[in-house]
């Protein structure tokens, strides 16, 4: 898998590419955590995920022959493990509350604030710059997280999922940025299959350990019992913890964390587009405007 990833990097544009690739493969499971998420806790279908991710993973490495335990320094277990907690037990939950009050059209456009809030970590701890349109492109993502959040329409949710929605989206996305800048610089030097497996059991422990001990635990994980709501857990979880986190890190190692975000966030569009087709959530003209400004503001966050 080393090798494999090492032969991407004499391909002009590989991180870019896995960077697309990986908001595209997001956007379908984000419908399917849409559906999914009608029956099943936000809690108990982020430990599912990420249980079988762990699985995926340990399957990979061992089909691929990669070291389960690398001779690195214990500080990158250390940073993996706590990036895992924070970027995928903690902003994971979190976003899925989100799409369960927003629905996946308007969380798209929240979704936009995780490339802002990568930026302004990248710039505070690993040296990155941000130029007038990088600044521009910020403001219009924020311009249209605030044209949704202003005025209710037709269709849209009520005025408290909203604004809760809006808060607890704005909180995954800030998790979310701090999980992944913060093992920037390892990835250079680590297999991405591996910390892809490191971060997501080091998820798994706290977010187990924590339903493990909650009193409403059934509530939590009693639905993932029932094998009908497998239909759909099984391929988001698959597409959304496994395939999509593997491209996700690849291009944050293969390019800059400032250019790979923003790619990442075409994920706004292919979910607007598909969360109309097949979920028949309502298209407004709001609800539009609000995409056109994220998703041109994501493009500009991309230029250098």
């Amino acid at each position: 898998m080393a090798e494999f990833f090492q032969s991407l990097q004499s391909y002009p544009f590989s991180g870019e590419i896995l960077s697309v690739g990986a908001a595209f493969i997001w956007a379908i499971a984000i419908l399917l955590f849409r559906i999914s998420g009608r029956s099943v806790h936000p809690l108990g279908l982020n430990l599912f995920k990420n249980t079988l991710a762990i699985v995926l993973f340990l399957l990979s490495i061992f089909f691929l022959g990669g070291p389960l335990l690398p001779q690195v320094p214990w500080q990158d277990y250390g940073l993996l493990a706590l990036s895992g907690a924070i970027g995928l037990a903690l902003s994971d939950t979190l976003f899925l509350y989100c799409l369960n009050l927003l629905g996946a059209g308007l969380t798209a456009i929240v979704d936009c604030l995780y490339s802002p809030f990568v930026i302004l970590f990248s710039i505070l701890f690993i040296g990155e710059r941000m130029g007038l349109r990088q600044g521009c492109g910020v403001l219009l993502i924020l311009l249209a997280i605030l044209l949704i959040s202003l005025k209710r329409e037709v269709g849209m949710p009520t005025r408290r999922n909203l604004i809760l929605g809006i808060g607890l989206g704005a909180l995954a996305m800030v998790t979310m940025a701090a999980g992944i800048v913060m093992i920037k610089p390892l990835l250079a030097h680590t297999p991405v299959l591996w910390a892809s497996f490191l971060r997501m059991s080091a998820a798994t422990l706290v977010l187990g350990g924590f339903v493990g001990f909650h009193p409403k635990r059934r509530i939590f994980c009693g639905p993932l019992a029932v094998l009908s709501n497998w239909r759909v857990l099984v391929p988001a979880s698959i597409l959304g913890a496994y395939f999509s986190n593997l491209a996700w890190l690849a291009g944050m190692k293969l390019t800059r964390a400032s250019v790979a975000a923003p790619l990442n966030q075409l994920s706004t569009i292919f979910i607007f587009i598909l969360a109309a087709i097949f979920l028949k959530e309502k298209v407004t003209r709001r609800k539009m405007a609000a995409v056109v400004l994220a998703t041109l503001g994501a493009f500009l966050v991309s230029w250098p």
